[in-house]
């Protein structure tokens, strides 16, 4: 294990990840500031709030892309089997994304992000938890309730497919951050607050 390739790929990621897209279409289309618009997520569903549903699927995959480009980079660059450096380039990335270090820390919940690097990590099994997520969103109407299932159905999707154990405990880890980056949606569900699409 080389720990110079560690710090780097996990450099790299936090980078990548921290990229606002965003905030950066908002603020380009708008000159508003997304963190003080809806729920201040920088996230696409946060994004759809103010500029409309062509956007919300734009920035979904613009975040996506940038989930999956660091974990791409090191699969490519690397010949681990065991898949560690693009687990830590996975992990790097989403917190990126949540706690970009542009915006003071302030970012999005990770879903789209989170997505990309399944993508990158299982073409299939990223493909699954995107189709996961839109049919749960589509039949609750709750984007929350679509992220959730699907990102726990990541971490059955990579046992099935017999994908190595670093990517399994990587979806539960993520899964786990994304739940609660998602902590407050869930008391506003409890409370039947949540908003609809």
């Amino acid at each position: 294990m080389n720990y110079l390739y560690i710090a780097l790929f996990a450099l790299i990621a936090y980078l990548i990840g921290s990229i606002p897209t965003g905030y950066l279409i908002v603020k380009i289309k708008t000159g508003k500031d997304i963190r003080t618009i809806g729920s201040g997520s920088t996230g696409a569903t946060n994004v759809k709030r103010e500029l409309g549903t062509k956007w919300f699927f734009i920035v979904m995959i613009l975040d996506a892309i940038k989930g999956a480009l660091p974990v791409v980079l090191a699969k490519t660059l690397t010949t681990d089997i065991f898949g560690f450096y693009a687990v830590i380039s996975a992990v790097f990335v989403i917190i990126g994304h949540s706690k970009p270090l542009f915006l003071q820390f302030k970012g999005g919940k990770s879903v789209a992000s989170g997505v990309g690097t399944i993508l990158a990590l299982n073409p299939l099994a990223g493909l699954l938890v995107a189709l996961i997520w839109a049919i749960v969103t589509y039949i609750t109407r709750y984007v929350s309730v679509g992220s959730i299932v699907a990102v726990l159905s990541s971490i059955i999707l990579m046992y099935l497919f017999k994908n190595p154990i670093g990517y399994i405990i990587y979806c539960a880890i993520a899964a786990i951050y994304i739940i609660y980056l998602h902590r407050q949606n869930i008391q506003r569900l409890i409370e039947g607050k949540e908003n609809k699409i």
